[in-house]
């Protein structure tokens, strides 16, 4: 692999551009949404906890039914950032659990704030400034959660709805620029 470009590229066709586990991501706040309303606040915090530990599992096998392999080169030089991102956010988590033990609705806008960190690295792995602007929206989205003292329940479903919303983009981007990408055979032709 020799330019950043190369890399990018691979990392969005190896993970669909990031999409499915996005969506994955999304889901695992929606259900820990859905946990909090019907159970207890301290149950839909534990919800996400637990399920965040499945995203990634599940983002591959999502990737893999859409077609792309889940899988970066071996080679792909932003592999570290990836394992980098994933460390930072995790020795990050205790925090925002910390905070719960403190007031359990700063719990979910202080999980905001971590996993918008973590989108920002995003931009670099994949190549996309859409992370940018999806990790602003999580951190100020976090903000008004505090400032409003929303329900525990509204952080949930408030980051689900935001990860929902840029899993779709991220699609529908990736797929049109899949759409746009020449084929191998145009690409051949145009080499004779």
């Amino acid at each position: 692999m020799n330019s950043i470009l190369n890399a990018q590229q691979d990392m969005r066709e190896a993970y669909y551009c990031g999409a499915p586990g996005v969506i994955s991501s999304g889901t695992a706040w929606f259900v820990a949404g859905l946990v909090a309303v019907i159970v207890s606040p301290t149950a839909g915090i534990l919800t996400l906890l637990l399920g965040g530990m499945l995203i990634f599992p599940i983002s591959i096998v999502f990737c893999r039914l859409i077609g792309a392999s889940g899988k970066h080169k071996k080679e792909n030089p932003l592999a570290a950032l990836a394992i980098e991102g994933t460390f930072g956010m995790l020795i990050s988590i205790p925090i925002a659990a910390g905070l719960a033990f403190y007031r359990i609705e700063w719990f979910f806008p202080a999980m905001l704030f971590v996993i918008g960190g973590r989108y920002l690295t995003f931009s670099t792995l994949y190549g996309r400034r859409l992370y940018w602007a999806f990790a602003v929206i999580l951190v100020i989205t976090g903000w008004l959660l505090l400032a409003t003292n929303a329900p525990v329940f509204s952080g949930a479903f408030t980051g689900a709805f935001i990860e929902y919303f840029f899993g779709v983009m991220l699609f529908i981007f990736y797929k049109r620029e899949q759409a746009n990408k020449p084929s191998k055979s145009d690409a051949a032709s145009g080499a004779s």
